[in-house]
């Protein structure tokens, strides 16, 4: 039936429902054009309910080409999208009703801008109907059955992206493929749809093939409903609430139809925005996770890059995520549910554990391209030891459809099934949300258990892992990184987002350290509630397609402006905090060390003066005198520079003839270095997310004419600078440094980028060979080789990392430093940094402009652990901070702590819970450590905990002194108890 009116307010922002009844509505027909995209209009409708429905369900069917959200009874009832055209409106009429109702157009698809649709917005089709229940279970009955017989003969091509071996999946029983043909065929020739005398013989012929049963043993699929919702990527973050809101309102409309029905659901942030913004729909999900339909899971903020964010980062999330569920929900989540990742740095399992989560859900490894993933349920061993119940849904995709080919895939593939019966399926439209829709659920309580399929049943996230735990003892275990062979540009693209992605973390870190050593001496200082704000802003920008460089302009128009706020806060305050420790003698200035090693080395002040500097951990330094001194030297081919430890020679192109180590005496180089390659830097598909193998073959060395001058010839510091231009419109200058007491050679590079496919790398062939080299990862390192002997090792011809990277042999190895960048390879002796690329999809304007990074070379006898490799890179990416005036009694001595040297003090702050404050250390060489923590502070107690803050067991002290044992790559968090006075 049609509608009585149809009127429209808008194009409007993305207003709330209270806002949307205040617009004013002009009347409109069908077919009103809509846009354009981004575009938001209310729709107001009125429509008279037959009196002949009366004791009918009554949906709306609607169509506007685009999203949009139905609104009944002033709630958000519904998402309507292309493929889901019809919601309930009444269930079930009395007839004659007159309703009034309203729907939120968005003008975007599932896929914003990317799954627009190509017509255009309008409003194409708005009526009531008169749902047929008879009808629907006929069409679904037979349709089942349809698509079993038609997968008989099944492809044996793989679902997934990557597609490296075939699927051998079984053809359906013949006896059985030949009894379905043969009655299927028998509906078509009985049943007349215009007939429904014809219905009951047909649907009897059914329910005797829909009621054939497995035999004892079957694959057993567990089921869950899900809406897989990035929380940016196609479309920006404001988008992802109104997403949320069209994906929840759905899953909870389906609960209520379907009693049965459980929808798993991740990412904290996503419930606290609705929370916020539509507070009916927060409830009645409450409702439905206590009534066991609803299922929270994953523990994190969102679901984060596992690549780019450093381990604290990581913590943070686990942090906040289980705070949130516990609060909200009442309990934490047992399993890390992140399923759409572009690899896994293999100290999760510990910060999992350490979280409270022993279980692990992912799926995106089935996307390699050289490998396959040799198993789906294993048990994942990390850097540490520590180990977490992993699980791979063998349907190859976390969006499952429930078709009956994908079923019996799921079961086809699962690669275990000599271990385990039992597999996880996620069904439900995602990336874009969307969720489950009736015929899915209608499929899958068709399929419970039908000859041919797998057993099914609809099970919670716990039930599943509890099934699968059972058959455990019998798995494989996995050590260290699960590298994804795919998605390499991703350490890369959309440099100003990673570059501020680091310094926010700096930030925070350094304004938490500076809080709680206010705290510490009685001074008024923030709690962690009070900082919490800043690091969510930041979590949320570590989503797995923003920090990647995935997605469209407006998501890194907004992440850029956000991490800048939080960066520019977090100094803000940390400034305000050490001026309140300091005397603010004007002339004055202090340098300040937030890391936990000792510092010593050349700082430029804030008023540019250049100044040696020595500074014991977490406390104020001082500046001395040096007697070492840089030289330059200027010849015809080009300028030497040198202090005690290094000589290098340089030629007027800014290639590095020479870099010698003078303790040992040993040549850096194997040939000229700090050499730019342009490669071409076109993927066949996935453009911001892939580097394909065959763009390394199209390297080709920066020609052309070079300047150059000194900058800097004597004294603390050498500096030449060299100028160019790069590519077809950009321009690159760099400036190579020496300063004196330093062991490295440093290279500031800025550019003006303005390429597009086209990537930027810089290579420095070292005189090592080694057939590993070894990269910081989060709170540990990972060696990974050096050659193509394998597949495996061929696919990392790009890996990601954090500060280094290292190749070394036994007595002499070469490091070379990061500030920001993340995108490293090793071949053969050929260290390599990738600094920009210039894809144009989904961001056509992705990493155009003004770029500035760092690194450095630095030569060290003996390995990367010998060379303490790992601080001298932390020191080189955080840079000290300066205050005016002269220290006071808290900044003179060190706050805390420790030694060895491989245990890295990496975190210092408040206690969530306001009692106490919080260190987080690590083991960073992977071996075995002693270690004696110090406080500055008188200490009543010192507890073991972990990333929640749970305190665990109580730790000796001695004085102020506390003593620990670490294993390799082991992560501690202790809670820290004062003297009350």
């Amino acid at each position: 039936m049609p509608v009585v009116s149809l009127e429209l307010a808008g194009p409007t922002e993305r207003i709330s429902f209270a806002e949307g009844l205040k617009l004013d509505y002009r009347p409109i027909p069908l077919g009103e054009p809509l846009g354009p995209l981004w575009a938001t209009y209310w729709v107001r409708v009125v429509a008279d309910v037959p009196e002949a429905w009366a004791g009918s369900r009554v949906d709306l069917y609607w169509d506007s080409r685009s999203e949009a959200l139905l609104w009944l009874d002033g709630r958000s009832s519904q998402g309507l999208n292309p493929g889901r055209h019809t919601a309930p409106l009444l269930q079930p009429a009395r007839g004659g009703e007159r309703l009034t109702f309203h729907v939120e157009v968005a003008c975007n698809g599932l896929f914003g801008e990317f799954g627009s649709n190509p017509l255009g917005y309008a409003l194409a089709g708005c009526e009531l109907r008169r749902f047929d229940p008879e009808a629907f279970a006929f069409y679904f009955d037979y349709d089942v059955l349809r698509q079993l017989e038609a997968d008989r003969d099944p492809s044996k091509a793989t679902r997934s992206y990557g597609g490296v071996g075939e699927i051998v999946q079984p053809a359906l029983d013949r006896t059985w493929a030949g009894r379905l043909l043969h009655d299927l065929n028998r509906v078509c020739n009985i049943a007349d749809p215009d007939d429904r005398a014809t219905w009951p013989a047909a649907r009897a012929i059914l329910d005797t093939l829909l009621a054939a049963r497995n035999g004892t043993i079957a694959h057993e699929l567990s089921a869950i409903g899900h809406a897989h919702l990035d929380t940016a990527w196609l479309w920006p973050l404001d988008e992802t609430r109104r997403k949320a809101q069209r994906s929840f309102s759905t899953a909870v409309a389906l609960m209520d139809r379907y009693p049965d029905f459980k929808f798993a659901c991740s990412q904290a942030y996503q419930y606290a925005v609705i929370e916020q913004h539509d507070p009916d729909l927060f409830a009645r999900i409450r409702v439905k996770a206590a009534a066991g339909q609803w299922i929270p899971v994953g523990g994190s903020w969102i679901e984060p890059d596992c690549n780019l964010p450093w381990g604290e980062s990581m913590c943070r999330q686990f942090l906040y995520g289980q705070r949130y569920f516990e609060k909200t929900f009442g309990k934490r989540s047992t399993v890390f549910w992140n399923p759409d990742v572009f690899g896994y740095d293999g100290q999760l399992p510990q910060l999992m554990r350490q979280a409270g989560m022993s279980r692990f859900l992912t799926q995106k490894l089935s996307w390699n391209k050289f490998t396959s993933p040799p198993h789906h349920s294993f048990h994942w061993r990390g850097i540490d030891g520590s180990t977490v119940l992993t699980h791979f849904p063998p349907a190859d995709t976390y969006n499952g459809s429930a078709q009956v080919a994908e079923l019996r895939y799921h079961a086809a593939n699962y690669k275990d099934a000599d271990r385990s019966a039992d597999a996880i399926y996620l069904f439900g439209y995602g990336d874009g949300g969307g969720g489950a829709d009736e015929t899915m659920l209608e499929t899958l309580q068709r399929t419970k258990d039908l000859q041919g399929l797998p057993r099914i049943q609809i099970r919670t996230v716990d039930e599943f892992f509890d099934r699968l735990a059972v058959s455990a003892g019998n798995f494989a275990t996995i050590e260290g990184e699960l590298y994804l062979e795919y998605h390499r540009g991703t350490y890369t693209t959309q440099s100003a987002v990673k570059r501020l992605n680091r310094a926010c973390e700096a930030s925070l870190q350094a304004l938490e350290f500076v809080a709680t050593l206010a705290r510490a001496w009685q001074q008024p200082a923030p709690s962690a509630e009070d900082i919490e704000g800043l690091w969510r802003a930041l979590l949320v920008n570590q989503f797995h397609d923003i920090i990647p460089g995935s997605s469209i302009r407006e998501v890194y128009e907004r992440a850029e402006v956000d991490l800048a706020a939080v960066e520019e806060e977090a100094k803000r305050r940390t400034q305000d905090l050490l001026a309140a420790l300091s005397d603010g003698e004007e002339g004055t200035w202090t340098p300040v060390n937030t890391l936990g090693s000792s510092r010593a080395e050349v700082a430029s002040d804030p008023e540019g003066s250049l100044r040696y500097v020595v500074a014991a951990p977490f406390a104020a330094g001082e500046a001395t005198t040096l007697d070492e001194r840089v030289t330059v030297s200027v010849g015809p081919d080009g300028f030497v520079l040198s202090n005690a430890q290094l000589r290098a020679c340089i030629d007027r192109t800014g290639l590095i003839q020479s870099l010698v180590h003078l303790p040992t005496g040993r040549e850096t180089f194997a040939s000229p270095a700090a050499r730019f390659l342009v490669l071409d830097d076109r993927p066949l598909q996935f453009e911001a997310w892939d580097i394909d193998p065959f763009a390394l073959e199209t390297a080709r060395e920066l020609i052309g004419e070079v300047s150059c001058e000194v900058l800097s010839d004597a004294g603390l510091r050498g500096e030449v600078r060299f100028e160019r231009a790069l590519g077809r419109a950009s321009r690159l200058s760099q400036v190579i440094r020496l300063d004196a007491g330093a062991r490295h050679l440093e290279f500031e590079t800025t550019v003006d980028w303005q390429e597009r496919k086209t990537l930027l790398k810089v290579m420095f062939p070292v005189a090592v060979r080694a057939s590993n080299a070894t990269y910081e990862t989060m709170f540990g390192a990972t060696a990974r080789p050096t050659h193509a002997n394998t597949d495996a090792d061929a696919a990392k011809y790009e890996v990601p990392a954090h500060r280094w990277s290292d190749l070394s042999e036994p007595d002499f190895g070469v490091s070379m430093f990061s500030d920001s960048k993340h995108g490293y390879s090793t071949f053969g002796n050929q260290l390599a940094l990738t600094l920009l690329r210039g894809p144009e999809s989904p961001d056509p304007k992705a990493d155009i402009g003004h770029h500035r990074m760092r690194y450095a070379i630095y030569p060290h006898e003996g390995d990367w652990r010998a060379a303490d490799t790992v601080g001298r890179a932390l020191r080189f990416a955080r840079p000290l901070l300066w205050i005016s005036g002269r220290p006071q009694q808290p900044l003179r001595q060190s706050l805390l702590k420790a030694s060895p040297s491989n245990v890295v003090v990496d975190t210092i702050k408040p206690a969530e819970d306001g009692d106490g404050w919080v260190v987080r250390l690590y083991e960073s060489a992977g071996a075995q450590a002693r270690t004696i923590i110090d406080f500055g502070v008188d200490v009543s107690s010192v507890w073991m905990s972990n990333i929640l803050e749970d305190r665990i067991e109580a730790l000796p002290m001695g004085g102020r002194t506390c003593r620990l044992s670490l294993r390799p790559f082991q992560v501690v968090t202790l809670r820290i108890f004062q003297v009350r006075r």
